[in-house]
């Protein structure tokens, strides 16, 4: 099945906007878009983005989802988007809290949405639900990580040095200054930031649209704290930890993605008892906001993998 045409500078018919709190009151903006009266739906799939997204960047992923039968929700990440809150710096000392903040939300949503559940997460998102699935199994039937931030890619220095270096920022009183500066973030299409995030500069515009139509969501560059809490959190993925991962999970990876370890993507998919992989090599980090072509395989490559494991 090919990919929906929307408009991805406009909210769909019928998506629902709501605030949804977590138990320490932290409000999250999160979306439903359920499927129109009188249609029974394929089941219900939550999407968790990345760092620095918001639901409006992926509102043609959900488009696809929902034309193929599913009611879909999505959600901005604390200090993200409309629910940036008290933080808005891009700042975190440890990633427990949104292990916790996932862990609530998808018990809260299985419990009001139609089953069959599964949750399709991208980037930071693929992190902190592999984080989720190996402290406790959620009401899920499976899980989509694309382009999951199993490790942070250090590029051209060694992943020790890199976290070393977060470390001692962190120690040295440094934890709460940017990575880099807030102009790379708005950086134009055809800029670095668009190579490294996706091929398609449309959809690459679309976030700059998005930006200027809705302040919250342009993102605050990540700060050394962060990076060494995601180092940090990188612990977890031991190999016995994830032998105990049961779930099927499909891992989508793009070969040339410089933001995130496609080696350690392809590490971790080997030692998911139930797990699948299929890696690109024509693509850059956001899979799902790339090139047709490439969407279109993706998008394709999830429906079957659902369709065979998820009844």
């Amino acid at each position: 099945m090919g990919t929906t045409v929307m408009d991805r500078r406009a909210y769909p018919a019928g998506l629902k906007q709501w605030n949804w709190r977590a138990p320490d009151g932290w409000l999250h903006r999160r979306v439903d878009w359920p499927q129109p009266h009188g249609v029974a739906p394929r089941g219900s799939l939550l999407f968790a983005a990345g760092r620095g997204d918001f639901v409006e960047k992926y509102l043609e992923a959900l488009g696809d989802w929902h034309a193929r039968g599913w009611s879909v929700s999505s959600f901005d990440w604390r200090g993200q988007g409309r629910s940036k809150g008290s933080n808005a710096a891009g700042h975190f000392d440890s990633f427990d809290v949104l292990v916790e903040d996932l862990g609530h939300l998808i018990d809260d949503w299985t419990a009001s949405t139609p089953a069959p559940h599964v949750v399709v997460a991208h980037s930071m998102g693929g992190h902190m639900l592999l984080r989720l699935l190996i402290a406790r199994r959620p009401q899920i039937e499976a899980a989509v990580l694309v382009a999951p931030m199993i490790v942070v890619n250090s590029g051209a220095f060694p992943e020790w040095a890199a976290a070393g270096l977060a470390a001692a920022a962190t120690m040295t009183g440094f934890g709460r200054w940017p990575i880099w500066g807030v102009q790379l973030s708005r950086a134009p299409a055809g800029s670095v930031r668009q190579r490294i995030l996706t091929g398609c500069a449309d959809r690459y515009e679309d976030e700059l649209y998005w930006w200027d139509r809705e302040p919250d969501a342009s993102p605050a560059p990540p700060s050394f704290g962060w990076l060494n809490a995601a180092y940090h959190s990188a612990r977890a993925f031991t190999a016995e930890a994830l032998a105990k991962v049961d779930l099927p999970v499909l891992v989508l990876g793009a070969d040339q993605d410089q933001l995130v370890s496609p080696a350690a993507i392809r590490r971790v998919a080997g030692l998911l008892p139930n797990g699948e992989l299929a890696m690109f090599d024509d693509c850059a980090h956001e899979i799902l906001r790339e090139r047709d072509h490439v969407r279109a395989e993706a998008l394709a490559r999830i429906d079957a993998f659902l369709d065979a494991r998820v009844r």
